[in-house]
Order: C-alpha cells, then sequence, then structure tokens
C-alpha cells in the first residue's frame, strides 16, 4: 500500500508550484509586468519592507497547501481536491487562508520587484474577484455536496474572508462547552 500522505504531498507540491508559476509569474510577465524589476534605485529600503508580507503570505500559504495534503489527503486543485474536510491550522480561523496567503505574498513580490504600479494593482483586483467567484460558485457547493452538514457547520462557524479573532474547533460552542 503507497503511503497516502507522502503521496498526497507530492500532489499538492506540483499543483501549488503551477498555480503559483501561472499566476505569480507566466501571467504577469505575460501582461508586462515585471519589465520594471531590474531598477532598483531609490526607495531599496521601503523595497526591502515587502519581504515581510513576501515571507508571510508564503508561510500562510505553504501552511495551508500542507493542510491540504497531510490532513486532507488532497491538494488545492480542483480535479484533486481533499478527501477529508480541513478545519485545523489556518483553517479553523479563515475558510479560504490559502487565497489570502498567496495574495499577501503576491503583494510583497511587487514592492521588493518594484512592480507595485497600476497594472498590478489591476491583475490583483480581477485576481481576487475571480476568485471569490470561483470561490462562492464553485468550490462552496462542491465542498457542501462532498461534506455535506460538516461543511455547513464549518461555514456557519468560520468567516469566508475575515478571519476569526479565535480558533473554531468543531464540536465546541463558543461558550467553550461541547455540544
Amino acid at each position: 500500500m503507497p503511503n497516502h500522505r507522502a503521496w498526497a504531498l507530492t500532489r499538492a507540491a506540483v499543483a501549488a508550484a503551477l498555480f503559483i508559476w501561472a499566476f505569480a509569474i507566466y501571467f504577469p510577465i505575460r501582461l508586462g509586468m515585471f519589465h520594471l524589476a531590474v531598477n532598483f534605485t531609490g526607495w531599496r529600503a521601503l523595497r526591502l519592507l515587502g519581504l515581510l508580507p513576501l515571507l508571510a503570505g508564503a508561510f500562510l500559504a505553504l501552511s495551508c497547501i500542507f493542510d491540504f495534503a497531510w490532513t486532507g489527503r488532497g491538494t488545492p486543485a480542483p480535479f484533486d481536491p481533499p478527501r477529508r474536510l480541513v478545519v485545523r491550522g489556518f483553517y479553523a480561523y479563515v475558510r479560504n487562508p490559502m487565497y489570502a496567503g498567496f495574495g499577501l505574498g503576491l503583494f510583497g513580490g511587487w514592492i521588493v520587484l518594484g512592480t507595485a504600479r497600476w497594472e498590478a494593482l489591476a491583475y490583483a483586483a480581477t485576481l481576487a474577484v475571480s476568485l471569490h467567484l470561483l470561490v462562492r460558485f464553485y468550490e462552496e457547493p462542491v465542498l457542501r455536496q462532498m461534506f455535506g452538514t460538516d461543511y455547513e457547520e464549518y461555514c456557519r462557524n468560520v468567516p469566508r474572508w475575515r478571519p476569526r479573532a479565535r480558533p473554531w474547533v468543531p464540536g465546541v460552542r463558543e461558550s467553550g462547552e461541547r455540544t
């Protein structure tokens, strides 16, 4: 019997690499957003501050990808979703932390590279609206179908985009008592 977690981690790494390559590298290059990337004159210290959101976003997204593979036994790719509902880690605070991490990392990368211009903002806004529509009209209905009442309970307790102050624990009421 193959090691299911190792296989899920491998699939998740490939899916994440393809997503990052497509949306953080390929499309921005094709849209001409990196042509000023080598211009590091002035504002150098400000650009280095972009490392904070870049690294924080990368950590957040990679942690979520790991949770999808390790706990959910799946990937972020729609054609290979988690087989188990993931409600631990950052998913206990917000339903879509992977997208938030990717956006934060992309924002930090653009600051570091000096490409935070109107084209980058338009791209980010388009990507954010597209991801929201994907989540709302594809991912959530599929997850409701896959995980039923467990996912419904998760949606009632964990917001889609705005993180909770405290992690949600399935089966525990907000007062701390078990249901």
